[in-house]
């Protein structure tokens, strides 16, 4: 699918890198086909994992489409990850070749091939690439057929292995490619990693297909971003980017006069940064909802109203429902489980049958763990994962109300809602805030300030003050890290 844009791309600019290096799609088809040949030299057979952990760089592009080309499993992981994380991945997996930096050359010792990418693009891997042929005839792959095993990002417990399949990538490409009326011109402004859905599947894939250039930052560095922004249509971003971009005073309606799209995903995006940025630039963030295991699942429109704090529709071709724990329809403006079915959705879990059965409902429905709700007019909001529900007294409390509430007060600049063990409530409301810069906050003022603005079983019992809060690589609060943080206190 991505060969036949490619094909009358052939001389245009595909890779532009941030030391000016530029890459065509003429080249990129021969450096995924010398990337291709290499994996097949070593007797890799369809369907073998080859795990990668380096940094961002061209490289890395011209590998994960060789793995597709050569009909091969791409396995990603994040460059956070550590000796252990890295010794369970490459135990589940069995990569039977891997690419890492230098210096994490031990961790991968148990993989039979093992080849080095340093950040700049170079080492064992470039050089081995470098003298196979620039052609190569793709292995045709079933749609059902395994391109990528990505691991859930693992806040609460071990990681498992989503499977990503080549028909769940093409569905998503050419749904996200319509639905975000990519069109001729666009260059797509990419700051993201290229171990996560986000960067690799959504902003890659789309940018692909539409046969753009894609100006491609190592890393997000919000000085950066500006100086590239005057030349793009598109960027894909994090809350944080957002946050940090409004930081910026360089950050202007002239300087973002030809964006077309700003896109925010991963994390859920607060009110203040959605209307903050829409003050300062005259762009309104779209914000849309997926996860590892099912791509993109909705998204606010990218011509009518996006509508802050919500997620948007269901995207065309998807089913996204709100039931209740019998799996029974809840009324729009109702709190319930989210769940989803379509071509996007995964088959299932590397290895873990009983998992994978455990997450389908009988008629096929994925579910997502998320709860949320529909408003009168079809929109989607998110209110938190069903496993950070807090069950107080007997009643359902969900975080993100009062999160959302807490986040209204003028000294907060964050805030995340936990539930901690209490003798007499079974779980006790605690809330864990981030005071902006120059404010004195006390546990009192803000538990008053709730006080009359909510049921009293939803009032905190405690609130916590803390510098920062603590997140993962893509942006998202880890609240099993606060409850073990707090639980103590």
């Amino acid at each position: 699918m991505l060969a036949s844009r490619f094909a009358q791309a052939g001389g245009d600019v595909c890779l532009e890198l941030d030391d000016g290096t530029r890459y065509s799609y003429a080249e990129l088809d021969a450096e995924s086909a010398r990337c291709a040949n290499l994996l097949a030299s070593l007797g890799l057979e369809r369907g073998d994992r080859v795990a990668v952990q380096v940094e961002k760089s061209a490289q890395v592009v011209f590998l994960y489409l060789g793995c597709l080309r050569a009909g091969l499993a791409y396995l990603p992981l994040n460059t956070a990850y550590r000796e252990g994380e890295v010794s369970y991945f490459v135990g589940d997996a069995e990569p039977k070749a891997a690419v890492c930096r230098p210096e994490a050359r031990a961790w991968f010792s148990r993989v039979p091939q093992l080849f080095e990418l340093d950040a700049s693009g170079r080492g064992s891997l470039a050089d081995a690439a470098a003298n196979q042929s620039a052609t190569f005839r793709t292995v045709a792959s079933a749609p059902g057929d395994l391109a990528s095993i990505i691991y859930t990002s693992g806040t609460t417990g071990r990681s498992k292995g989503a499977m990503v399949t080549h028909g769940n990538l093409v569905s998503n490409a050419l749904t996200l490619h319509r639905y975000w009326r990519f069109r001729a011109g666009d260059v797509l402004l990419h700051a993201l990693p290229l171990f996560h859905v986000h960067g690799l599947f959504v902003a890659l894939h789309t940018a692909l297909l539409n046969a753009s250039r894609i100006i491609l930052l190592p890393r997000f560095d919000a000085g950066q971003v500006l100086r590239y922004l005057p030349q793009s249509t598109v960027y894909m971003g994090v809350p944080t980017h957002y946050v940090r971009l409004l930081a910026e005073p360089g950050l202007t309606p002239e300087l973002c006069a030809q964006m077309r799209l700003f896109v925010s995903g991963s994390a859920p995006l607060l009110a203040e940064t959605f209307n903050g940025f829409r003050s300062r630039t005259g762009h309104t963030i779209l914000e849309r909802y997926g996860m590892t295991e099912t791509g993109m699942n909705t998204s606010n429109p990218c011509e009518g109203e996006r509508r802050g704090g919500t997620v948007g529709f269901p995207l065309p071709g998807i089913e996204v429902r709100v039931v209740d724990d019998a799996n029974m329809p809840m009324q729009a403006g109702t709190i319930g489980h989210v769940q989803v079915r379509g071509p996007n959705v995964l088959p299932g879990y590397w290895r873990l049958p009983e998992k994978t059965k455990e997450e389908f409902t009988p008629d096929g429905f994925f579910r997502t763990g998320d709860m949320g709700t529909f408003d009168a007019d079809g929109y989607l909001s998110i209110a938190g994962r069903s496993k950070d529900l807090v069950i107080s007294g007997g009643y359902n409390v969900y975080p993100k109300e009062i999160e959302m509430l807490l986040d209204e007060h003028p000294g907060v600049h964050e805030s995340a809602v936990i539930g901690l063990p209490h003798p007499d409530f079974g779980e006790a409301v605690t809330a864990v805030v981030v005071a902006r810069p120059g404010t004195e906050l006390t546990e009192e003022s803000l538990i008053a300030y709730v006080k009359g603005r909510l049921a009293n079983f939803k009032v905190p019992k405690r609130v916590f003050i803390a510098r920062e809060l603590p997140r993962n690589a893509m942006g998202k609060v880890q609240k099993n890290v606060l409850r073990a943080t707090y639980s103590a206190k």
